[in-house]
Parts: C-alpha cells; structure tokens; sequence
C-alpha cells in the first residue's frame, strides 16, 4: 500500500504505518496465521530440547537466552503449567500428538504427584529443588490451580483415572478455599488489615471450570452456581460508573481506599475479557458479551497502551499517581499474549473490524519487540521503551505457559476465520 498519513509514526510503528488508508486488516490473516504457527513451533521446541530433567524428572525452568539452566530450582505452577500446555497441545494438534509429547506430559505430572503435594495439608510447594525436596511454601494457591490444571488435562491425554481423581480432589479443595476458608492457605488475619475481593480469585475458578467442562462435559451442571457467582465477583470490579476496572475491591463490591485500591492491571482485566467473553458464547448472554469486550478489553487497553512507545503498562493507578510498583511502567510478554487472545476471540464473535486493527496493534508490537530472532520462546520483560532488560527465557515466573498457549489459541481462531 501506499502511505497518505501527514503525521509521523509512533516509533514503534516502524515496520507498518497504522495512521495511513491501507488494505482491510482482514487481508494480513495469512500472515497472522503464518507468524502464529511459526512462532508456536519455535517456542514448543525451545522448551521440549532444553527443559527436560530426565534424571529426576520434571522440568528445568530456569533457562537462558539459549536454553541453559541457569538456575535447578524448579517453580512447582510453572510445572503444572508445562504439563498442562504439553497435554492441550498433544489433546487439540494433530503435529503435536506425538509419543515425545505425551511422554514429557505424564512425567511432569509424575513429578508433581510425587514431590509437590503436601497429601495431608493439601499444600503444593511453590518451589522445589531438582530432586523434588520442598523450598518454598506460598500462601497463595497459585501453584495448586496448576496442579489441577495440569493433571486435569493429562487425564484429557492419557484416560488415566489417577489424574482425574487427583485433579478432582484438588478442585474440591480449591472451592473450599476461595468461596469458604481460606485458613487451611496459612494466611494469618491481621487486626489491621481489611478484607478485601481480588479480581484473581473468580478468574482462576472461571478457569478451573472451563478446564473441567473440557475434562468432563457431565460435570457442568455441577458448577453452574459457582460459574455464576465468579462472573458476579468479576462484575464488581468494575467501577467509577464502568470507567475502570480494579483489581481488589472491597467484598461488598466497593471502591477501597489506598495504593492497592486504585490499582489497575491492564493486563489482567484484558485475560478476564476472554474468560468472560467464553462464558457469555457459551451461556448466549449477550450482555455479559458486551460488558467483557467494553469493560474489560477495550477499557483497559485504551487506558493501558503507551502511546509514545507501544506496549501496554504493567500497573497503572486510575488517579494517575506513580504506581507503587517499580516495574509499573515495564512491557511485560504475558499482556501482549493475553491481549493477542481477547482481541481475536473478539472479533471472531463480532465481526468488528476495529478489533481485529487492535489485534494487529499489538501483534506488529509484540512480534517486533518479544520475538528472539536466534532462539526459540519469547523475551518476556521490556523496559518501557522496548528494550530486553531480561535476556532469559524462563525463570520463577516465566515458563512454558503463556507464550505458546497464546499461539496455540490464536492459530485455531486464525484457522476457524480463515475458513469461513
């Protein structure tokens, strides 16, 4: 095409020039499908060649630029994330239903079985050494959702019932935990502190019962109450009459004073528009569908995008003070995947094509600035004007998880838009 834009490029625009009269976006989805598949296959083979621990099992996820391990401990939800992308990825690719695929799957989830669960307590290591002995307890239940997450979908893979009943036990304990007692976390109640709803709890449930209805359609109806209670839980976060979306308000649903009051994680809200948005298809709630793209996706991305650079912000406080977070004004790999998500389920269930120009936005960003050119996987943590300030691939909170869960869902949307 030819450029008639009178006004200069952000710089980050170097490569396509979004200010001019162009082509339909629609004509860039071979590419889109093109560079998906391409950089699906060179993050999915970083991981298989160099995170493998053959002796003790499990996965190394402490990995250079290169594929070194720099570091042995192992991150015990990044393993129950590794397991489960290997498992979704061998359970919906034909190229990935492979021995070498399903092989590593069932020895991470060996791993976690053997070494990462507490069977009394119920508590997952958040770290363990190489040999599988326990580092690090949170009190969080973080790494438990991707123990569940994981054995779940190995049970899809393999129709082995000890991951199934592993699986369910530990939904059940989730459950308790989030919607009853959380005492069993190890979290003491401080006199001072005050109670508090975070935008983390009804996410990471909405996901568990995806996750579940995709192991087991016959077990929906069991949780279509607690499916409705976690989309009533993300509502409230939505405040200052539909302007922002915060990431903890008070249990009554109300603005609470303070730092982490005003708090917005861009990226956060922009993953909860695509969990909202599958529930509203699903349930054939239209307003919901709206209220996820409006509130939750283009809300927060307008509010987060930096203009001047590209990307969106890590953190962001909505009265406009400096965030409290150092890392606020950082360009981080995970938003960017999630973003690329919600703005192609969005437009695959709309039709509108502006969403589908703010998909191309942050794929020309992502795949310009994320993407190592000499080895596989994605940089996953930019300074705000774009440069790696990390050069490794994995670490404590970077595994193999959301880079190619990225490529893998948006391939298929690609595919499914392709054909029709």
């Amino acid at each position: 095409y030819i450029c008639t834009a009178e006004i200069n490029c952000a710089p980050w625009q170097d490569t396509v020039c979004r200010t001019s009269f162009r082509m339909s976006v629609k004509s860039r989805l071979p590419e889109f499908l093109e560079k998906c598949e391409r950089e699906l296959d060179r993050a999915v083979d970083f991981w298989l060649q160099h995170s493998h621990d053959t002796e003790h099992g499990g996965f190394y996820v402490c990995l250079d630029r290169d594929g070194k391990v720099y570091d042995d401990t192992k991150y015990c939800w990044l393993q129950g994330r590794q397991v489960w992308m290997y498992s979704r990825l061998y359970n919906d690719t034909e190229k990935y239903h492979r021995p070498d695929v399903l092989q590593a799957a069932i020895a991470g989830g060996e791993f976690l079985m053997k070494h990462v669960k507490d069977p009394t307590s119920m508590k997952c290591s958040f770290a363990v050494n190489r040999d599988g002995r326990a580092v690090k307890v949170q009190r969080q239940p973080f790494s438990e959702v991707f123990y569940f997450l994981g054995l779940s979908e190995l049970h899809r893979a393999t129709g082995e019932a000890k991951y199934r009943e592993e699986a369910l036990k530990m939904m059940d304990q989730l459950v308790q935990w989030m919607t009853v007692d959380d005492s069993g976390l190890g979290r003491p109640k401080w006199p001072g502190a005050a109670d508090t709803d975070n935008m983390a709890v009804p996410m990471m449930l909405m996901c568990m019962i995806d996750q579940l209805e995709t192991m087991d359609p016959t077990l929906s109806d069991d949780y279509t109450e607690l499916a409705a209670w976690c989309v009533e839980r993300l509502l409230m976060h939505i405040q200052r009459d539909g302007t922002v979306v915060l990431e903890q308000v008070s249990p009554e649903g109300h603005e609470i004073p303070g730092c982490q009051g005003r708090l917005q994680n861009p990226g956060h809200a922009i993953e909860c528009s695509w969990f909202l948005l599958q529930y509203a298809v699903r349930h054939n709630r239209p307003d919901l569908k709206k209220t996820a793209i409006n509130s939750f996706l283009l809300q927060p991305f307008s509010a987060g995008w930096d203009d001047k650079h590209g990307g969106l912000f890590y953190f962001l406080d909505v009265d406009g003070y400096s965030p409290t977070q150092l890392e606020w004004n950082m360009k981080l790999w995970w938003p960017h995947n999630e973003a690329l998500i919600a703005f192609l389920m969005a437009y695959k269930e709309t039709q509108d094509e502006q969403l589908l120009e703010k998909f191309a936005q942050v794929f020309d960003y992502s795949f310009s600035h994320f993407v190592d050119p000499d080895h596989g996987e994605w940089y996953g943590y930019l300074s705000q004007q774009g440069e790696v300030t990390h050069r490794f691939k994995g670490g404590p909170f970077k595994g193999c998880f959301h880079v190619p869960r990225c490529l893998h869902m948006c391939t298929q949307l690609l595919r499914e838009l392709l054909a029709a």
